[in-house]
């Protein structure tokens, strides 16, 4: 009989009905909902990440969502320390921990740890930095999958905050950083795990959720909600909050680089390459229950199998 206390986690790529679902779960069962989301934690981005409204969170309130403002960062090792404090409170309030999102990074830190990484190089990245306005990041991306080929899969070639971190890890230690994640087993997460996954049956039509979701965000007015960010707060390109899919585009047109038509499908482009990356992170993820996040009743067969498993 497994002692360790349960928990959930609910992963999936953009646009598979999560929130919906964990939301469902939350009004069914005595859980508490952890956002696992590395743009949700910025206050004042809504439209173009997808924040559950007011209305759901007053119904199914979500911890980790506008915790910093859109001029800080956020990390890996940040959300563990949170997440982890978070479902020791949840536990002890004789309730289950619900990991919702789709940073898959953070799931993995959360489940294994990441203190055996070398901690930053103020040196390295200076050098990493010069690289990337010589040669652009696409190149340096290119360099990272010589010598680790399995993370630079999961990157985008402007990815410049992971990409860093990737090449800084490797010259620091020696190592791919995908080697030293498989080797983080010294801090096994003290739960029992559901890891519950929604992977769609068909690509195409995940692919029209996500064309249809990021026309929906330009008419509830992301260009706009990004001047007024901008009117806020002293933002830059290169900051992690812009970089995040939509607000990138939306930077690029307002800066006049890009035109509404290429707003639009760049937007849509970036937000499938996403979801691809994401699908590659949960193939590789071990003792995933998956669920076709394209069936009319998927928060109810979640459910059911949630309840099969911890008895609840």
């Amino acid at each position: 009989m497994n002692t360790l206390p349960p928990a959930l986690f609910l992963m999936g790529p953009t646009a598979s009905g999560k929130t919906q679902v964990a939301v469902e779960l939350a009004q069914q069962l005595p859980v508490e909902i952890i956002s696992v989301d590395s743009a949700l934690v910025y206050r004042d981005m809504n439209i173009g990440t997808a924040k559950p409204e007011a209305a759901v969170l007053a119904r199914a309130p979500h911890h980790l969502i506008n915790i910093i403002d859109p001029t800080n960062a956020y990390s890996a090792a940040a959300f563990r320390h949170d997440a982890l404090r978070l479902m020791k409170d949840i536990t002890q309030r004789g309730r289950i921990p619900l990991l919702v999102g789709g940073t898959m990074l953070y799931f993995r830190a959360l489940r294994f740890g990441l203190n055996e990484l070398p901690q930053a190089d103020s040196k390295v990245r200076a050098a990493l930095d010069e690289q990337s306005d010589r040669l652009g990041w696409p190149a340096l991306h290119a360099k990272l999958a010589q010598v680790d080929p399995e993370t630079a899969a999961l990157l985008k070639p402007n990815d410049a905050q992971r990409i860093q971190r990737a090449l800084e890890v490797y010259q620091l230690s020696g190592q791919p950083m995908s080697t030293l994640f498989k080797q983080q087993n010294k801090y096994p997460l003290p739960y029992h795990v559901m890891q519950i996954a929604l992977i769609p049956s068909e690509r195409s039509k995940l692919h029209a959720r996500i064309a249809t979701r990021f026309v929906a965000m330009l008419k509830l007015g992301l260009v706009d909600e990004l001047l007024a960010l901008k009117e806020k707060y002293s933002l830059h390109s290169n900051m992690p909050s812009m970089r995040c899919v939509g607000y990138r585009q939306a930077w690029q047109f307002l800066a006049g680089e890009i035109n509404e038509t290429e707003l639009l499908d760049k937007g849509i482009a970036a937000t499938r390459q996403l979801a691809k990356r994401q699908l590659t992170w949960l193939r590789g993820m071990p003792e995933i229950i998956e669920f076709d996040c394209l069936t009319h009743n998927l928060a109810q067969q979640v459910l059911v199998a949630v309840r099969q498993l911890h008895k609840i």
